[in-house]
């Protein structure tokens, strides 16, 4: 409704057409921003159940599968959806030490943190590496076989201008989850 306004004003005014196509691409952009709650549905079944089939997911958000399937779509190529994954269990694979390791670095530049970043990134005992405020510079969540595979990744880490490093082992986990809480049943 609101775009037919829109195409209907500039017309009768005689607006340029550049001005025109200008409008409309500023209205789909924000309409493209607009989560309604079809794609809210849609992204809380995905996160919790990624294998879900598209059929099933028409029915669940009550939508005919072609018009589910161009959400899903959407929200991928809008990077509402990063990817889908599988996850795995660490114990089961023999991953039993996992470890919250804060670091510090002595590194300023721009272009030599780039390069820490990405060396950080590249480990594959490096599940997660967030940018700190506070204390730290860094906190990486490591996974590891053992004492010795964390003994060997310390090292590492030695090597890359790290000038403190803090390691915690966790005992037990309490709770593993990626959902994020999109309070679909508040609306």
């Amino acid at each position: 409704m609101i775009l037919l306004n829109i195409i209907s004003f500039l017309c009768e005014n005689r607006v340029d057409d550049r001005i025109i196509e200008m409008e409309l691409m500023k209205v789909e952009t924000f309409q493209s921003k607009v989560l309604d709650e079809v794609d809210l549905k849609i992204l809380d079944k995905l996160q919790t159940e990624a294998q879900t089939s598209n059929t099933e997911l028409a029915k669940y958000v009550n939508l005919s599968p072609p018009a589910t399937h161009a959400r899903v779509k959407r929200l991928e190529s809008e990077g509402y959806i990063k990817r889908q994954v599988s996850i795995l269990n660490q114990e089961k694979l023999g991953f039993d030490l996992l470890c919250f390791i804060f670091i510090n670095t002595n590194i300023h530049q721009a272009d030599e943190l780039a390069v820490l970043e990405k060396t950080l990134e590249a480990m594959p005992e490096v599940l997660e590496c967030h940018l700190l405020t506070g204390e730290y510079d860094y906190l990486l969540k490591v996974a590891n076989k053992d004492r010795k595979g964390l003994e060997s990744f310390v090292r590492k880490l030695n090597k890359l201008g790290i000038t403190r490093i803090q390691t915690s082992l966790a005992l037990r986990e309490i709770k593993c989850s990626t959902t994020l809480p999109l309070n679909i049943d508040e609306k």
